[in-house]
């Protein structure tokens, strides 16, 4: 039994449509984790698709439950020898919204279709298709070689989507339970399509909501410009205080300040690509300075979500009562959040907008966190994947967008290591959410590889 034959063993499972089909199976299953209505499908996935694949792969299991969050937690774990090192998993089976009215013609969210070498529907790039691949690779090296030679625990979580409530009580309250020598995961993306990539970590989410209400009523342009502050104008300039004309974030604190240097050689070998129906990059957009790369993976963007004033579809040619938008911050580590409202706030009464009000945020928000690049965990997972590949991977300080991943790096004190199974342009979150087979054939090959070296280490 050899290493090619586990990862031919993967592979097996997308050339006679196995993968297809169960993939398909778990994608029909709406489980919108921001709706109750679908939170009986939260449980339904956890009972219906993954225990039984847990239980034929001789799991021990375990389910747990933790307000606040919308669905149940999952523990799965194999131990084979207590001395061997533990590999703790990671994945979400929930998904956003369907949205199925903004799907081109002839898709729908929640029923997997293939056109051209592409499978679309909700949870095929997010999460369902990424934690599939691992499954599938797990289950062939086990099928070839009788066992993994290394333990594994795979937690899943039905609430990552609406921000991952409890997780972080859980995993604290459960450490030992939770323990293992290192993470390895799969959600995000690639850097690009084509370009296989490790990335440590991610970057911080926060968002700000900004609002000034100055009166009752609209009131008659006519009669009342000139004698009225306008709220719309008010809260545009508050915002130009913030974000600079080429969108650099104008308040410092919300910046790490410097790229540490092992951070800036990692993304100077960086180069972001983009794929056909990916938008073209604006060069000129950004922090002044920096590459693309660091500007996504090592530096802050304080960007623009929502901004409302009036109702421009009916309009009363009325000077409008209120303003309000929602601003983002996604920074890494270096950045001082408990002192982002603050030096927000200092920002806007120094530039004479006091009116503008921060309100409380509702939404989640996300720390940033990154494993050490030198890390010996690292090295290794680089090497396997460029075995199987015959090209090394993107090794990126940490994703651009948000993960709980510091429950694993703080709470547990894990070495991070996630091998994404998308791509940018994947539709997450979206209308037409996909994933295409050649990065699901790359990714069974990677982690059917990878699982087998873990277990084969000298």
């Amino acid at each position: 039994m050899t290493r090619d034959a586990a990862i031919a063993a993967a592979l097996a499972t997308l050339t006679s449509g196995r993968f297809k089909a169960d993939l398909a199976r778990r994608v029909a299953m709406p489980t919108v984790s921001r709706e109750e209505a679908h939170w009986p499908d939260l449980q339904r996935y956890l009972d219906e698709e993954l225990a039984p694949v847990f239980a034929r792969l001789g799991f021990d299991q375990r389910q747990f439950r933790h307000d606040p969050a919308p669905g149940g937690f999952l523990l799965a774990s194999r131990i084979e020898d207590p001395a061997l090192p533990t590999v703790l998993m990671y994945g979400h089976g929930d998904v956003v919204t369907g949205v199925p009215d903004m799907w081109s013609p002839g898709l729908t969210p929640f029923e997997m279709t293939e056109r051209d070498g592409v499978w679309y529907g909700r949870g095929t790039a997010d999460n369902k298709g990424q934690h599939s691949v691992n499954l599938a690779a797990i289950e062939a090296v086990l099928a070839v070689n009788g066992r993994l030679g290394f333990n594994l625990k795979f937690l899943m979580e039905m609430g990552e989507e609406y921000g991952s409530p409890g997780l972080a009580d859980l995993v604290a309250e459960n450490a030992e339970a939770f323990a293992a020598d290192m993470l390895i995961a799969s959600d995000g993306p690639r850097i690009g399509r084509l370009q296989p990539t490790i990335f440590l970590g991610a970057r911080g989410g926060l968002n700000i909501h900004l609002e000034v209400n100055a009166r009752e009523g609209y009131h008659h342009s006519g009669n009342w410009g000139g004698l009225l502050a306008n709220p719309g104008v008010e809260l545009a300039h508050a915002i130009a205080a913030l974000i600079g004309p080429t969108g650099e974030c104008l308040v410092p604190e919300l910046t790490p300040g410097t790229i540490p240097e092992d951070v800036k050689q990692a993304l100077a070998r960086c180069t972001i690509e983009t794929s056909p129906g990916d938008p073209p990059l604006d060069a000129w957009w950004g922090a002044p300075g920096l590459t693309q790369a660091e500007r996504v993976y090592g530096w802050s963007t304080l960007e623009v979500m929502e901004i409302e004033c009036g109702n421009i579809a009916k309009p009363l040619y009325a000077i409008p009562p209120w303003a309000r938008a929602r601003l983002q911050l996604r920074h890494p580590v270096g950045v001082d959040t408990a002192d982002a409202i603050p030096a927000v706030r200092r920002k806007l009464d120094a530039a004479g907008f006091q009116r503008v009000q921060i309100v409380p945020a509702v939404d989640a928000a996300f720390p940033a966190s990154r494993s050490d690049l030198q890390n010996d965990w690292v090295r290794f997972a680089a090497a396997s994947l460029e075995r199987t590949l015959g090209k090394p991977p993107v090794i990126l300080p940490n994703l651009g967008g948000s993960l709980p991943n510091t429950i694993f790096t703080d709470t547990l004190g894990l070495p991070t290591i996630w091998v994404p199974h998308s791509y940018p342009g994947c539709g997450q979150h979206g209308a037409d959410e996909h994933l295409p087979v050649s990065i699901v054939q790359e990714g069974l090959a990677m982690m059917a590889g990878l699982f087998w070296d873990l277990g084969h280490r000298a």
